[in-house]
């Protein structure tokens, strides 16, 4: 399914395949664990969030910026494979992805809207996946501004940005609480696949 220029790939984690993504991201988290950003100004996230690959995003009051190692001091641990599988599938003749963004989203979390241009190479694309509760995704334009659509994101979606989606704003309005069985005390991942450098 296409929303503009949004390449929506409904469904494409089994739930196998998804509790085995979430058994992977435990592994992950043991040594990069979760961490409460905040933004330039000081004020907290919603989100909570960490990163395999070479680069994590870090978000902090030096500002926004890629960084190659956990605040805590340790590097990134890799992507699990299986994402890179994904990505090998989904985007194959893109560079390969260097960093895999983990945000976790309680019920009371939001993402406003914003555009993906941290990245040196923007012509790369950036492909994310949606684990546990429903997400309601919003889509924009390039510049702020104008008509949005939405879709609620289930659990094991992925979502290409791609062309002219690349440079969209987008983000996530709500969270449906306890719409996933996935994880035993609900929330949502969104895991975020980026080439850096």
């Amino acid at each position: 399914m296409h929303v503009r220029d949004f390449a929506i790939h409904t469904g494409y984690f089994p739930p196998d395949a998804q509790a085995a993504l979430v058994s992977d991201l435990r592994e992950v988290l043991t040594h990069a664990p979760l961490i409460q950003p905040v933004t330039p100004r000081g004020k907290p996230m919603s989100v909570r969030m960490s990163a395999a690959g070479r680069y994590g995003w870090i978000s902090d009051r030096k500002g926004y910026r890629y960084e190659a190692r956990h605040p805590s001091g340790v590097p990134w641990p890799a992507i699990p494979d299986r994402l890179l599988r994904m990505w090998q599938d989904l985007v194959p003749d893109a560079r390969a992805p260097e960093c895999c963004l983990i945000n976790w989203y309680d019920a009371s979390a939001r993402m406003g809207l914003h555009q993906d241009r941290d990245e040196a190479d923007l012509t790369q694309p950036v492909v994310s996946v949606s684990l546990g509760d429903e997400g309601l995704f919003r889509m924009g334009n390039p510049t702020r501004g104008g008509k949005t659509e939405s879709v609620w994101l289930r659990s094991g979606d992925v979502v290409v940005m791609s062309g002219a989606a690349r440079l969209a704003y987008h983000g996530i309005d709500r969270i449906r609480p306890n719409s996933s069985t996935l994880m035993p005390k609900g929330g949502r991942i969104k895991l975020t696949l980026r080439v850096v450098t």
